[in-house]
């Protein structure tokens, strides 16, 4: 049996992961998460019995160690962050933090017999970008901001432990990724919440900033090929989608989803932090993927219809009797 570790595995990305493994068999999932963005409605079902949660702050190591030296973990999926534009800029320091999370993690790994960490990277690491597409070889990092330095730093830890003590890493730059269990602080999320009540949908500054929007499913399926797969072992993958959308665009569409009267809302440009362009090269993931890509129209529909939005956003559907 497998027994991997999931840090930040109440999270969007993370629990969305954990449904998946769970449902083989052969897996045996931990989940950990200080619960400062996750949350316990997002753990898997709990018919399934080869996963558990424990509550813990992987930047802690008396708080993590304890759990990677009781489990002796084959995989590691360190997906543990602070998270969003804005949280990140108002808590600078405590992105930073995130650094020790990251050492602790290789440093238990490598002490362990973990035999390959999983590290969750950002697009944020290509910080405005002068050459599209955006590929793995190519980290032009030229943004002040902590969240994209230390997933640089993270990035060069992974290397660095794999050099000298040889602990195997598979580096994910995960672009905007959205699906049913994305929280409100998120573009998409904000955008349907807003959408669905008929209230204006705020943008900052012209909007014509361009995203990629990766669902979910294709950001799942490509990761966990590459587990299963044994395949991108000491490299790294850009994890997204390379359909421009402008976050005008994203806004008209998703009112346009909901059947809204919503209206449109420019407000003053973010001072830092908005990047004007995101477009990464998916050749790699493409080999993992072995299919196309979730168009965004398609994605929003499964999230308008989908269970899980409804029940963890029970707020976005009060009193609203249908959907166009």
């Amino acid at each position: 049996m497998r027994k991997i570790l999931i840090t930040g595995g109440a999270g969007f990305i993370g629990s969305s992961l954990a449904d998946s493994l769970v449902q083989n068999p052969d897996n045996y999932v931990v989940l950990v998460d200080n619960l400062l963005t996750g949350s316990l409605q997002k753990l898997p079902d709990a018919k399934f019995e080869n996963w558990k949660f424990i509550k813990c702050n992987a930047n802690d190591y008396p708080d993590i160690s304890a759990i990677m030296f009781s489990h002796n973990f084959d995989y590691v999926f360190h997906y543990a962050a602070v998270v969003g534009v804005q949280r990140t800029l108002n808590n600078p320091t405590q992105v930073l933090e995130d650094i020790q999370g990251i050492k602790n993690i290789l440093h238990l790994s490598k002490n362990t017999g973990v035999k390959r960490v999983f590290y969750a990277s950002s697009s944020e690491v290509y910080g405005e970008s002068v050459r599209f597409p955006q590929d793995e070889f190519i980290t032009p990092l030229n943004s002040r901001l902590p969240y994209a330095v230390v997933k640089n730093v993270g990035e060069a830890f992974c290397t660095s432990y794999q050099r000298e003590y040889g602990l195997d890493y598979t580096i994910l730059r995960f672009f905007n990724t959205y699906g049913p269990k994305q929280s409100i602080d998120f573009v998409i999320s904000k955008f349907l919440m807003a959408a669905m009540h008929h209230q204006p949908v705020t943008i900052y500054g012209d909007g014509l900033q361009s995203r990629t929007f990766c669902y979910i499913e294709d950001n799942l399926e490509a990761v966990l090929q590459a587990f299963y797969k044994h395949q991108f072992v000491n490299e790294v993958v850009n994890i997204g989608n390379d359909v421009e959308t402008t976050i005008l665009e994203l806004a008209q569409l998703i009112i346009e989803a909901c059947g809204s009267r919503s209206e449109i809302l420019h407000l003053p440009p973010l001072k830092e932090g908005d990047m004007s362009r995101r477009q990464p090269n998916l050749a790699r993931m493409r080999q993992l993927l072995n299919r196309p890509h979730t168009p965004l129209n398609e994605g929003l529909a499964k999230i308008i219809e989908s269970s899980v939005f409804h029940k963890l956003h029970p707020v976005a559907f009060a009193g609203i009797k249908h959907f166009h």
